[in-house]
């Protein structure tokens, strides 16, 4: 399979939440690995995930994400421009 991130993702294993609704809703997820442009997420399900959202990382850390692709309970993202 080709490669097509711009950027190589690092593995990691950190704790975030996927924030929408206004800051309302928020569903807790783990950060598998990890970009300057994109991350890869594990939830329960990817039933409910909006296709833009807000990443925050429980280290304080938040990015605007678009969804580039769903499977069972992972969900790849790829980082928005400008701040949250």
């Amino acid at each position: 399979m080709e490669e097509r991130r711009v950027a190589a993702r690092r593995r990691t294993l950190k704790g975030a939440h996927i924030v929408f609704n206004e800051g309302r809703s928020t569903i807790t997820c783990i950060v598998r690995n990890l970009s300057t442009t994109g991350a890869l997420l594990r939830v329960e399900s990817v039933i409910g995930v909006p296709p833009d959202f807000i990443l925050s990382l429980d280290d304080g850390t938040s990015y605007r994400c678009g969804v580039v692709r769903r499977s069972g309970t992972e969900i790849g993202v790829k980082f928005g421009q400008g701040e949250p």
